[in-house]
Formats: C-alpha cells, structure tokens, sequence
C-alpha cells in the first residue's frame, strides 16, 4: 500500500481514558461488518459508480487528446466548478503546482469556486483570453454559481478568439442534458463532456471531474486510479471486516462520537502539496454525515504552520477532537541548513540537517505529544507524495466515509439540507431587479 494507516494512539491502551478501549473497538467494528458487506453488494451490483471509475480507462483517451492540444496551445485554463465540481481538482492540481506555476510545464490552471465580484473583475483584467481555456463543470447544469461565472467569462474569451474559435477554448462537464449548462454549450457550439448522473460532485474525483484538470496539469491519471483501487480492491476484498483499513477507521471516528463525545476530526497533513487535500476531505465528511443530529465536523490544519497557531487548543483544549495526521517520509530529503550559519547563531540542533528532517521531527515529536496528552491520533504514513499515494488516501477517505455514514445510520450521497439555501437563493434574485 502507498501509505501505513496507524491507530493504535487512539485506543485507550495507548492514551488513557480517552481512548477507545479494545471491547468497544470490537463492538463497533463489528457493527461495521454489515456496512462492509453492504458496500461489497452494491458495488458488485453496479450501484457505486463513483469507485468503479477507478478501473475505468476508456475515458482517458479522448480526454488526453483534449489536455494534449489544450497544454501545447494555452497558458492559462479557468476552471469553473463548486464544490466537489472543483475541490477534486484543486487537489490534484497542487500535485504540479506548488505555487509558482506548473511543474510540469502546460497552462496554468486558476479554479473560480466562489462568485467573489473583485476576483471576477481582477483575472477579466489579467489574463490574455486568446490563449485561455475555460472548463465549466456542473453535474446538473443548473449550479447558479458557475452558469453566472459562465456568462461572464464565455463572452469575453469570445471576444478575444472570435465565435468560430470559441468551441477550440471552452468546454462543458455535465450530465447528459445537463440543464441550463447544456443549453450553453449548445449556443456557442462548445464540446459537452457527460458527467456520469450516479456520480456526485464530492465523489467525483476519479471520474472526468477530475481527470480533466489532472490531465491538464500533466499528471498520470491512470496512476491516480492505480492507487485508488489498491485500497478499494483491498477492502473489497478483506475477509474480514477488521482486515478492511477503512471499516476500522470509521469504527474509531463513530466509536469516539458515540463513546467519548469526540465532535471533531483534524486532518494535518505535512505537505505543501497536500494541504489541499483537508479542504476536499472536510467537504466529503460534512456534507456526508452531517445530518439527521449526527456527524462530527470536520477540520483542515497544515504542519507545521499549525503548530504554531492551533497545537495549542489541539493539547489544552477541549477533548472533542480526533487527529489524523499524514506524514511524508521526509527525512533526508530537501536542501542541507547551513552548518556554518545555524552553529554560529546558536541553533546546532539545525546545523548540517536536511530540512526535511525537521518536518519529520516535528510530525512525529507532534504525534507523540498529542498521544501523551491523552488525544486520539493516528498515524497515515506515506512513502512518497504523487499520483498513486494521493489516489490511495482519497479512496481510503472516500471508503471510510461511506462506512461511517452507514454505522450512523444516514444517506452518506445526498445532502438535503443545501438545496434549501439553494431554492432561497434563487427566490432572492428573482425578487430583485438587476
């Protein structure tokens, strides 16, 4: 497995009372058991369409061919999306772009997720539209936030590029006749990609919602997928439910709800081109679970630049927290801290060490702490940050969420509560005048 998936901090052997005790873990993993025979069923049957795109490849082909003519021709891609529609990308996205723009050569990829006004009127201002692609993903078609964003952006690429060359610069991701985003497409003439209606946006990452913007960045999709379904064939396949990584990861988050009043889930990753994936897993726990009374909320912290705004609260506040902590093998690696420099002003701790050797210090120093102080915590250990490692935690995740909703007993894929602001929305803007 690309990664090692440590609990034993959250049992009450290891940490106290606060911790799970090896009976309740039991208990709970064996309540488990029918989720994980329940999520073999349906995926047997066809029923989970969001995990089986990890062994999908007839997709690839004609996507590559969009991404290939699109990275040799364009410097910047806007993406419009919210949501799972953007957070997937996002993630992988930071793969090749630590900030400074593509590693791996290709345009740069700027993803609009919020209808902040200035943002709108600052990359109008910035950007050359003759060399700008745009990629419109909505599953329904009907998203408010990216049909508005559409109807900005889409008129001032055509008149840079003209009308006839519009169709070679945008493009739309939605489900067959996907609403008002189809109609779109069909005015300008635009290429309209089918976004799979039994997939939903925060379980759409492997899918195309995905893959575009990956593909785009010049990243292996098929070793994303490779890494994905590692974890899912393994699952699938456990004998045993306390054989399955995810099914005990579930057990230890509802286990600590239920026993400990454990409210909250820090994800801390300790990579830079990871810190996006706590913004995508905070969307998929919340919107999953959090219904019907239940769920805990999900929080995303970066180290170590948390250790020196959160740990506080994290080890002298309340106990409701759980703490997932992923932790890149990063000793050794990265450039050498002067020797010369540290040993002169005082700091020989420092001197002659790679600076990925103080990121592992701090990781592990950060575990054991927590540990020490009585704070469920474990450990995802991972040999190497790319595309199969960040396949295989996003399918863990995914995996584990749909176990967890199931132990609590709610619809892990809809999320009734927004469409409510959604309807309200619209009832605003219809009142209003222009």
């Amino acid at each position: 497995m690309p990664f090692k998936h440590l609990t034993d901090t959250c049992l009450a052997d290891h940490i106290g009372e606060a911790g799970l005790s090896d009976d309740v873990l039991t208990r709970v993993l064996m309540a488990a058991a029918p989720a994980h025979d329940r999520l073999c069923q349906i995926f047997e049957s066809g029923g989970l369409p969001a995990l089986a795109a990890v062994r999908d490849t007839d997709d690839l082909e004609p996507l590559s061919a969009l991404a290939e003519d699109w990275r040799a021709r364009l410097d910047h891609v806007i993406v419009l999306g919210t949501g799972g529609s953007s957070l997937g990308g996002q993630t992988l996205y930071a793969l090749s772009d630590r900030g400074f723009g593509p590693a791996l050569g290709g345009p740069r990829l700027h993803f609009l997720d919020n209808v902040d006004p200035d943002t709108m009127s600052a990359i109008l201002g910035a950007l050359d539209f003759k060399r700008t692609g745009l990629v419109m993903i909505s599953k329904s078609g009907g998203t408010a936030e990216t049909i508005a964003q559409a109807a900005i952006l889409l008129p001032a690429i055509e008149a840079a590029v003209g009308a006839v060359a519009l169709p070679d610069h945008a493009v739309v991701v939605t489900e067959p006749n996907g609403g008002v985003l189809s109609q779109i497409a069909a005015r300008y003439g635009l290429k309209a990609i089918d976004h799979h209606p039994g997939i939903g946006g925060r379980f759409s990452v492997f899918s195309v919602v995905g893959a575009l913007p990956a593909l785009l960045a010049g990243l292996d999709v098929a070793a994303l997928r490779r890494g994905a379904d590692e974890v899912l064939r393994a699952t699938l396949e456990a004998s045993r439910v306390e054989n399955a990584q995810p099914a005990i990861g579930a057990a230890i988050a509802v286990g600590l709800l239920q026993e400990r009043d454990v409210t909250q889930s820090v994800l801390m990753t300790y990579e830079d081109r990871l810190a996006n994936l706590g913004l995508w897993y905070r969307q998929l726990w919340a919107e999953s679970l959090g219904k019907d009374g239940t769920g805990t909320t999900p929080l995303r912290a970066l180290g170590t630049a948390d250790h020196h705004s959160q740990l506080q609260l994290y080890l002298a506040g309340p106990r409701d927290k759980m703490y997932t902590l992923v932790m890149p093998a990063s000793l050794g690696e990265g450039p050498i801290v002067d020797a010369a420099l540290t040993g002169a002003a005082g700091a020989d701790f420092l001197a002659g060490r790679h600076l990925g050797d103080l990121m592992d210090a701090s990781a592990r120093a950060t575990a054991e702490t927590l540990a020490r102080n009585g704070r469920p915590v474990r450990r995802m250990v991972v040999e190497r940050v790319d595309e199969a490692t960040l396949g295989a935690l996003m399918m863990h995740f995914m995996l584990e969420t749909i176990l967890a909703a199931d132990l609590l007993g709610v619809n892990a894929f809809d999320q009734p509560a927004v469409e409510e602001g959604k309807i309200l929305t619209r009832t605003y803007l219809a009142g209003r005048e222009p």
